[in-house]
């Protein structure tokens, strides 16, 4: 049975660990975790104890479901609400490489190889559809003649330049009795600690130990996929001798639409209206990314404002996972408004429009005023732009003028 957060005395206990407060954030809580586990890490001289304390810390309070249960119940509460053996659910070593290294070395020796990371551009109409694409992809692969080895014999020799290492070590003097240690990939192995005898090497790899290889895979883009999202191939990276290959990764783009723009899940589409249409109503046909032809048009009497929105309900993008399902298909329109009128369609429109708002100006206050052009302006940033310009130069010219002797007999 649970016990009450008032109860407890042990649900503060992974913050002070990790020295942060109860309302850190994820942020927060992993810049805590890599300061916490690089000082206590046994590979630097660290508390094996204390760097299992803290990789548990992190592990807890870094997973929002047990961050929840254990501010609320603390440490019982998580022993009781899950197995034991899943308190601290992994390797405090495997946490520590998957944050620092995630392709690097793990703990059972065997490193996890890069990822090969491609872009993948298609069109709205694919991601409204779906389709598929066939993509070949060019990798390495372990060399069947010599299954990895390298050599003829499968035998090799220690690496003399890194004694079997994989990395060489170089120290620098930084000077006030301080050296800094490097550590780089050995040049003479690439790492694999190994070399092998020119008369030896495997005629296929050339003691490589891998071929290049092409393969050729059908990218499946769902229905509803958006940008950014990605579609993974596990462990079909480059293969190497001792390592997990990484994945295949492609990442969504899409390509701009002429006439559509996504949000999420719903679609906007820009419609430009004459006067006459805003006013008097309009119809047009809408070619949807399906190919389908919608009928949009106004209802008699209704007025469509300039800089307006429309929405048509289920005919925007297909969700996700659930392609029957859809979101709205926005219609924004933008009003065209006649460049001038004539004075006998002034006339006619004022009989039509409403009235104009009676003059607020009396006749005396009429004679006093002074009357102003109004000028078109296209760019009104522009137009900024260029008069704020024109006053710097301006001033930078009357600085050049000789005026320190005013100023100097404004001092005195």
């Amino acid at each position: 049975m649970f016990r009450s957060a008032a109860d407890n005395s042990d649900n503060t206990r992974f913050y002070d660990v990790l020295g942060v407060s109860k309302n850190a954030s994820p942020d927060d809580l992993k810049k805590a975790y890599k300061k916490a586990a690089m000082k206590n890490h046994p590979d630097k001289g660290g508390d094996p104890e204390k760097f299992k304390e803290v990789s548990q810390a992190y592990e807890i309070l870094i997973d929002p479901e047990k961050r929840a249960v254990y501010d609320k119940y603390g440490e019982d509460g998580l022993k009781n609400g899950m197995d034991n053996n899943d308190f601290m659910s992994g390797d405090p070593f495997d946490l520590f490489n998957s944050f620092f290294n995630p392709n690097g070395f793990k703990r059972n020796g065997k490193r996890r190889g890069e990822d090969i990371v491609k872009s993948l551009k298609v069109s709205l109409e694919d991601l409204y559809l779906g389709t598929s694409k066939k993509i070949s992809i060019s990798r390495s692969i372990i060399c069947s003649e010599c299954n990895g080895k390298g050599s003829k014999s499968g035998k090799s020799m220690k690496c003399g330049g890194c004694e079997g290492r994989g990395v060489k070590f170089t120290t620098r003097h930084l000077g006030h009795n301080m050296i800094q240690q490097m550590q780089n990939l050995c040049d003479e192995c690439k790492g694999s600690g190994e070399t092998i005898g020119d008369k030896d090497r495997c005629s296929t790899c050339k003691g490589d130990k891998v071929v290049q290889d092409k393969k050729v895979r059908e990218v499946i883009v769902e229905i509803g996929m958006e940008e950014g999202q990605r579609i993974i191939f596990s462990g079909e990276s480059d293969e190497a001798p001792d390592t997990e290959p990484g994945d295949v990764v492609f990442v969504i783009e899409q390509r701009e639409h002429p006439k559509f723009m996504r949000k999420g899940d719903d679609l906007f589409y820009e419609h430009t209206l004459t006067l006459t249409e805003a006013l008097c109503g309009f119809q047009f046909v809408l070619t949807h990314l399906d190919g389908r032809h919608l009928l949009i048009k106004s209802d008699p009497g209704q007025v469509v404002k300039h800089d307006s929105y429309k929405a048509i309900n289920d005919e925007g993008m297909p969700i996700y996972q659930k392609p029957f399902m859809k979101g709205k298909l926005y219609v924004h329109f933008s009003v065209e408004f006649p460049n001038s009128v004539s004075p006998d369609q002034v006339k006619a429109l004022e009989t039509i429009l409403p009235p104009k708002p009676l003059s607020q100006v009396s006749e005396m206050e009429l004679d006093e005023c002074e009357e102003t052009t109004l000028h078109d302006v296209n760019n009104i940033e522009e137009e900024m732009r260029r008069r704020q310009k024109f006053q710097s130069e301006a001033y930078d010219e009357d600085e050049g003028e000789p005026g320190g002797q005013r100023l100097q007999c404004a001092q005195q």
